[in-house]
C-alpha cells in the first residue's frame, strides 16, 4: 500500500481473539504485535472477569485499553432479517436491560480509564418522520448522556444503514445532548459491504467529521440481495484500502485503527497480516 499507519495507532478487538481469561487475551495481544486493545466490557461488567485484575494486568504488560465495546441483549446475527429484528437498541423487549447494561458499562469504563465506548445501534429507519426512528434517537440520546456524565463518548458502528441515514441520525441525537456527550462513529468498512449499505470510501468521506475510531476489517459482497456478504482477511476482500486510508488522512483523521476479525480459525495470524498491511512492518 502507498499509505501506511503508524504502529502506535494500531490495535486489536479483544473479542476477535476469543479469550476465556484475561491472561489468554494478554498473550494473544502480545502475539499480534500490538499494544492497543478494544475491550469487550460485558464480560467484566457481568463479573466473568474482575475489573481490578484486568486493569492491573494490562498496566503491568504495557497494554493500553484504547476503547470499550458493549453488546446488546439477545442479538441474533443468523440472518439479515434476524439481526434487523433483534439488533441494538431497536427492540422494545430488551431496551430496559440494555439501558441498565449501559449504566453498568459506563461505571466500568470510567473505572478502567476508558473514554470511548462503541456499539451497534441496530437498523436505523431511513425516513426522518418514522416514529420508530424517533424512539431510537431518544434511546441513543439517553445512552449518550449516561456515558457523557462520566466524560465518556460513545460511537456507533457503521454498516446497518446507509451513510446519509447515519449522518442524519447523528445530527438529531447530538442536537439533544450536551457537547461532552456528542455521539460519533466507529467506522467499519467491511460492515458497509456485509450489509450492502454502500461504498466504504464514499461513506468515510461523508462521515469523516464524526469518525472517532476505525475498525480494520474486510469483506466481499453477497451475490444475492438480502443475504450476508462474506468476511475476508484484510486485503483479500473488496475494501479499497489505499483509497480508504488516504481518504481518512485527507479528512484529518488522527485516531486509532483497531483490527477486528470475526471469522476463520487463524485469528492471531490474520491480525498480524492486517497489522503488517497497515504499517508495512
Amino acid at each position: 500500500m502507498t499509505f501506511q499507519v503508524p504502529s502506535d495507532r494500531v490495535g486489536v478487538c479483544s473479542w476477535s481473539l476469543r479469550p476465556t481469561l484475561c491472561d489468554d487475551l494478554i498473550a494473544s495481544v502480545r502475539a499480534c504485535g500490538v499494544r492497543l486493545v478494544q475491550l469487550h466490557l460485558d464480560p467484566v461488567r457481568t463479573l466473568q472477569w474482575r475489573a481490578d485484575h484486568v486493569g492491573d494486568r494490562f498496566r503491568n504488560e504495557g497494554i493500553v485499553i484504547a476503547s470499550g465495546m458493549m453488546g446488546m441483549k439477545d442479538e441474533d446475527y443468523s440472518t439479515l432479517e434476524s439481526i434487523k429484528a433483534t439488533g441494538g437498541i431497536r427492540p422494545d423487549a430488551t431496551w430496559d436491560a440494555n439501558l441498565r447494561a449501559a449504566e453498568g458499562n459506563a461505571i466500568l469504563a470510567a473505572r478502567l480509564g476508558i473514554d470511548l465506548v462503541t456499539f451497534h445501534a441496530g437498523f436505523l429507519p431511513h425516513e426522518a418522520g418514522n416514529p420508530e426512528r424517533g424512539t431510537m434517537i431518544g434511546r441513543l440520546a439517553a445512552i449518550a448522556e449516561i456515558f457523557g456524565g462520566r466524560r465518556i463518548r460513545v460511537a456507533l458502528e457503521t454498516g446497518q444503514e446507509h451513510a446519509p441515514t447515519l449522518l442524519g441520525v447523528l445530527d438529531e441525537v447530538n442536537a439533544r445532548v450536551p457537547s461532552h456527550a456528542r455521539v460519533g462513529v466507529n467506522f467499519d468498512p467491511a460492515n458497509m459491504i456485509l450489509y450492502g449499505m454502500g461504498d466504504p470510501v464514499e461513506a468515510a468521506s461523508l462521515l469523516a467529521p464524526h469518525i472517532m475510531q476505525v475498525h480494520v476489517k474486510d469483506a466481499s459482497p453477497s451475490d444475492s440481495l438480502g443475504e450476508w456478504g462474506t468476511e475476508m482477511p484484510v486485503g483479500r476482500g473488496s475494501v479499497r484500502w489505499d483509497a480508504f486510508l488516504s481518504t481518512l488522512a485527507r479528512c484529518g483523521y488522527e485516531g486509532r485503527f483497531i483490527i477486528e476479525r470475526e471469522a476463520g480459525e487463524s485469528r492471531v495470524d490474520d491480525v498480524v497480516a492486517a497489522r503488517r498491511l497497515l504499517t508495512g512492518a
